[in-house]
């Protein structure tokens, strides 16, 4: 296990991360740390508690918000597998339809074809 030491709102913490980690961790406290400026900056020196507490809000806002689009898409993506499937569904329909016509016009064509190939006998005409 790996451990790393990352600066949020001045202060530095000593994290444990699986070994390999280490860099993602680090750039997870930068962004943070990078909230914690961005509000500091917005409401100035409002205490650390609660600036860690606002920027820990904003950031799981920030979250919900992301998962609440990748839901939409993910819904979106579905609507159009079930179309697609529909449409599908029709066309093989609509495939099996012609093929039976199809079947059906050649029937009288050989029913006709028959007809035209027997002799014609005197009393026929």
């Amino acid at each position: 296990m790996a451990q790393i030491i990352v600066t949020i709102n001045g202060r530095s913490f000593r994290m444990a991360c699986d070994d390999g980690e280490e860099e993602r961790l680090t750039g997870l406290a930068r962004r943070f740390d990078g909230c914690i400026d961005t509000l500091r900056g917005s409401f100035g020196e409002i205490g650390d508690l609660r600036l860690t507490v606002m920027a820990g809000i904003m950031v799981t806002d920030e979250l919900a918000e992301r998962e609440r689009r990748l839901k939409a898409l993910e819904d979106e993506v579905e609507n159009l597998r079930e179309a697609r499937r529909a449409a599908l569904e029709r066309a093989e329909r609509s495939e099996a339809a012609v093929a039976e016509r199809v079947t059906q016009a050649a029937e009288r064509i050989e029913a006709l074809a028959e007809g035209l190939s027997r002799p014609v006998r005197p009393s026929d005409a």
